[in-house]
């Protein structure tokens, strides 16, 4: 949910316009004073190398927050042209430099200043981060063998996980990374974060590099463990229609420097996403977030070619 905002952006749809499935949430209307908030931004921005020759502004008064929805958690999909600092709002939530701190404003998490990395937050990259010389069952169970988890409980439990991501435990839980295609490196990712029951968790663009097929695959494994953890979900991705599928809310922001121009309810999936793909509220919604998307990216190109662009563009 964002803030009250005082001077809307020009491209966004009106408050309450019925899209597809989505639905354009009013900024100014109240929060529910009984629900703590999971994540908030405080008219955050941040700026690089700030009082240097070669400062750049990746996001600019960035505010908003997410509610704590009891036993169901939501999935909030960040959406906005090539280098409006969707990214950047993830490494502030995740505590991760250069990112985090801040340059201006507060990051809160569950009611408390970011200052660093906590186990509330796991996040999963783009690119695959296993441990090239430790088998699936060793990635997964990492995070556990950092707490101090007794080996036979944390390669019960990984076991578990190997099985919850759709891998098999007899056939690939010796397996190392360079053994493993792009999809099935992200299941372990994906196991390795959920394993430890993180609060929050945080994708940066997990499904990017991998095939159309694999990846609506791993976007209904995706929704089918979100569900049973329960937890809050930031999904980064430039795929419109992943955005749609998996998110409850999207977040649509303005060229650089970033800010949140509209916030988008969206009704839940009810079936797979190859089937969802073709519907034809589905494809409403997204072709109306496509053509704001494609309106503000044409907007930036006008004010970069009257002026001098940034060398440095951050995600």
């Amino acid at each position: 949910m964002t803030e009250p905002t005082p001077h809307p952006h020009p491209l966004a749809a009106p408050p309450d316009t019925q899209v597809g499935m989505g639905q354009v949430l009013d900024p100014t209307r109240p929060a529910e004073p009984a629900r703590p908030r999971v994540v908030e931004f405080r008219r955050v921005t941040k700026t690089y190398n700030a009082g240097r020759p070669n400062a750049f502004t990746a996001i600019r008064d960035v505010t908003f927050f997410v509610e704590d929805l009891p036993n169901k958690g939501e999935f909030v999909a960040i959406l906005g042209p090539s280098g409006c600092g969707k990214s950047t709002i993830l490494r502030l939530i995740a505590g991760l430099p250069p990112q985090h701190p801040a340059t201006e404003g507060e990051v809160l998490v569950l009611g408390r200043p970011v200052t660093g990395p906590g186990s509330d937050r796991g996040m999963v990259f783009q690119d695959y981060t296993s441990f090239d010389h430790r088998t699936v069952l060793e990635n997964i169970t990492f995070g556990l063998e950092c707490q101090g988890v007794p080996r036979r409980e944390r390669n019960e439990l990984g076991r578990q996980w190997i099985e919850h991501v759709g891998l098999s435990v007899k056939d690939d839980q010796d397996k190392y990374p360079h053994e493993l295609s792009g999809g099935m490196r992200q299941r372990v990712a994906i196991a390795r974060t959920l394993i430890l029951k993180p609060r929050i968790i945080l994708m940066d663009e997990p499904f990017g590099a991998l095939d159309p097929i694999t990846r609506m695959n791993m976007q209904d494994l995706l929704v089918s463990l979100w569900r049973e953890v329960q937890a809050t979900v930031f999904f980064v991705t430039h795929s419109i229609e992943e955005a749609v599928f998996l998110g409850d809310r999207a977040y649509v922001m303005g060229p650089c420097p970033g800010r949140i121009l509209e916030e988008l309810k969206i009704e839940p999936a009810d079936r797979p996403a190859r089937l969802m793909q073709r519907e034809p509220r589905f494809l409403e919604t997204v072709h109306h977030l496509r053509d704001l998307i494609v309106r503000l990216e044409a907007g930036s190109d006008l004010a970069s070619n009257a002026g001098s662009a940034p060398s440095v563009v951050p995600q």
